[in-house]
């Protein structure tokens, strides 16, 4: 490990532990709050990491988290004032369209994941496309990692309910060696962070809001694509 890694570890925000309640029903992800959510508790999405403040209008968001033993569910209430997904080719500049960001530690080991799959930073698009950094530094697609799906609301325009499912990864896999995905259990521990890329018609993101306050290296807050040490720590409540 680099003595740059090494210093953005050991100067990461303190890891806060929560637990995540187990559900014994599958949800289905079609962007609809069932009944089974009432167990989760809301988590705001209330930190900066780039760009300006968005007004409450303008952006505002909260998540719960379920698990059972295939997947990680993650509910996500969304209020953003304009959707925009303008780029068709979803490996170019992903992170300037509208996205929904889930960062996964599946063992909560921290550490750098830049250029690996130790941890994943994976960028839901509007169009439920799922984007990456290969090993390679290129970008890449892992659709087959996760479901994905959102509905606007009929009577609040601006509102959306965000639905994914995520199937969780060991530390081994690699692009080369795509093993299969791990079953999840009781007791143990994630590292997971939320965020939204906002853009209201610019070139580029106007916003980039998260659920974990960072705290930043050389001024730079955007540091959940790098290092899963920012991460929050989760543990999987027992059923």
């Amino acid at each position: 490990m680099s003595k740059y890694i090494l210093l953005a570890s050991l100067i990461s925000t303190p890891i806060v532990a929560n637990e995540i309640a187990f559900t014994p029903t599958t949800i289905k992800i079609d962007g609809i709050a069932e009944s089974t959510w009432d167990q989760a508790d809301w988590h705001d999405i209330p930190y900066l990491i780039q760009g300006e403040q968005p007004s409450a209008a303008d952006f505002s968001g909260r998540y719960k988290v379920l698990w059972d033993n295939q997947f990680l569910y993650v509910q996500a209430e969304i209020v953003d004032d304009i959707l925009i997904d303008k780029i068709a080719d979803p490996l170019e500049r992903y992170w300037d369209d509208d996205a929904l960001e889930i960062f996964i530690d599946s063992d909560a080991s921290g550490g750098n994941h830049q250029f690996n799959h130790t941890a994943m930073a994976y960028h839901i698009a509007l169009d439920n496309q799922a984007i990456d950094i290969a090993e390679d530094k290129s970008p890449r697609d892992f659709n087959d990692h996760l479901v994905s799906q959102w509905k606007r609301s009929s009577t609040e325009p601006n509102h959306i309910i965000w639905e994914v499912a995520i199937r969780l990864y060991s530390n081994d896999f690699t692009d080369a060696k795509p093993l299969p995905p791990m079953p999840l259990k009781a007791g143990q521990k994630l590292g997971f962070m939320l965020a939204y890329c906002d853009n209201d018609g610019s070139d580029i993101r106007e916003h980039f809001v998260g659920s974990h306050d960072i705290k930043p290296v050389n001024g730079d807050k955007n540091r959940g694509w790098i290092d899963a040490g920012v991460f929050g720590q989760y543990t999987l409540k027992n059923q």
